[in-house]
């Protein structure tokens, strides 16, 4: 029976996780663009990219789920360009586009041989086939696909300058594509599972590109002043520390991270316009700077915890896991340690209890969420060691950015990281040069053509 729509458990998740932010963006552009002659274009545009996302998430057809992505990106583009005057807007809107029908044909053609290979273009049908049957070089060769469509939802290096420019949209336009459109990349993954298991290479490259992304894009957010354009970097860096806990086969992990990011970047960009009064009033707090004994008592802090619920429930499958745990624990309760004053204890339990929190609820999620892939593979112990590596290496750079910036390989560090490893000029240049946007330049061209005076 042809089923076009399917609702599972991680379905519902993901609906209520785009109901709720949908809602919360639309009310906040409702008011923000109270004044604006334009106001109704941007919410019919808006409306439109959110039933377009909710219609991916529960189609069960391969063309309704393709018509449906690229209905997304159709959407956005007329969010993106809801200033069409500004010159970066274009830009973004440009190399967007590019991005957007290559990922498109890359997805199509994903579908098209898994429809041909396995006669059915029912998704649930097809992943049933995918994990029973054995593996062959055409769902390896779809597998690639899918992690290419993936790293380029995803805005992974050197594909990443889009996402950047996109800080010209408005506020809203940025909630949403950091909070919940750049998501659909990882989403797709969780959602195709069993064809990336059936192929380690495939899961192997995704592992490198984002590992790397992550560590570079991590690393640049650190040099950045400007609160939208730090955001945005920060946003490269976690969808590829999310696609790299897919890539290692730890789903629960990558859903929960999944989820705690939308929120915190909806928030963080919806109240990026009170960034200034927030850094006032940490200036005038003279907020204190962790010193290593605050570093120390929030790692043992950490390891207790981590080590107690594993105790409990068993969490930790994984080096890699575990690290990311307890370093996002660590941070968690840094904050409540290294500022002085009578309430520290009472912050530090409130810290730890809320840290509990969310290992309970990881624990939860990993144990309910539907195993989509059965055991290990080949490269399974290589890429928990490489992703381990690469975590390290992220904290330890980052420290040493932070605390020796006097160090003369740490400034010439800071000197590549600030200019964004110079990925996106030559991704730009070879953009406009291999299909250039008129209307772009005509613009540039009027915006730096020098005014005439009139007498």
């Amino acid at each position: 029976m042809l089923s076009l729509f399917l609702v599972t458990p991680l379905k519902l998740v993901l609906l209520a996780l785009v109901a709720l932010l949908g809602g919360v963006i639309w009310r906040y552009s409702a008011t923000a663009f109270a004044g604006e002659a334009d106001k109704h274009r941007f919410l019919s545009s808006l409306l439109l990219t959110l039933s377009a996302v909710l219609l991916v998430l529960v189609s069960n057809h391969l063309l309704l789920f393709w018509l449906a992505w690229v209905a997304v990106s159709l959407s956005l583009g007329r969010l993106i360009l809801f200033y069409p005057h500004r010159p970066r807007a274009q830009l973004a809107a440009h190399k967007k586009m590019l991005l957007a029908r290559f990922s498109e044909l890359l997805l199509g053609g994903a579908f098209l041989l898994l429809f041909f290979h396995y006669q059915t273009a029912q998704i649930d049908q097809l992943m049933f086939q995918v994990s029973q049957q054995p593996h062959t070089l055409t769902v390896s060769i779809a597998a690639f696909m899918l992690v290419g469509v993936a790293i380029i939802k995803c805005a992974q290096l050197p594909l990443h300058g889009w996402l950047i420019q996109v800080v010209e949209a408005p506020t809203p336009v940025s909630a949403l594509l950091h909070a919940g459109i750049v998501n659909l990349g990882g989403i797709l993954l969780m959602l195709f599972a069993p064809v990336l298991a059936a192929s380690p290479s495939a899961s192997l490259a995704l592992l490198v590109i984002a590992g790397v992304s992550t560590l570079v894009a991590g690393l640049v957010s650190l040099t950045r002043v400007s609160i939208k354009v730090k955001l945005a970097w920060s946003t490269v860096a976690q969808m590829g520390l999310m696609l790299v806990e897919i890539a290692l086969g730890l789903y629960e992990l990558a859903l929960l991270h999944l989820l705690a990011h939308s929120f915190y970047k909806a928030f963080s960009f919806l109240n990026s316009g009170n960034g200034v009064n927030h850094w006032l009033a940490t200036q005038l707090a003279d907020a204190s700077v962790p010193r290593r004994s605050h570093w120390l008592a929030a790692m043992a802090t950490a390891a207790g915890l981590i080590v107690a619920v594993h105790l409990s429930v068993g969490i930790l499958n994984s080096l890699a896991a575990g690290w990311l745990l307890w370093m996002a624990m660590t941070m968690l309760l840094l904050p409540a340690l290294t500022r002085p004053g009578a309430a520290r204890p009472t912050r530090v339990l409130l810290s730890s209890v809320f840290a509990l929190g969310l290992l309970g609820l990881y624990a939860a999620i990993k144990h309910s969420l539907i195993v989509f892939v059965a055991g290990g593979n080949a490269t399974y112990l290589f890429a928990d060691a490489f992703a381990l590596v690469l975590f390290i290496a992220l904290f330890a750079l980052s420290l040493a950015v932070q605390y020796w910036p006097h160090k003369a390989w740490v400034n010439r560090l800071f000197i590549w990281l600030n200019a964004g490893a110079y990925l996106d000029e030559w991704a730009t240049r070879l953009t406009l040069k291999w299909w250039p946007s008129a209307s772009l330049i005509q613009l540039q061209t009027t915006q730096w053509q020098p005014h005439k005076e009139t007498r």
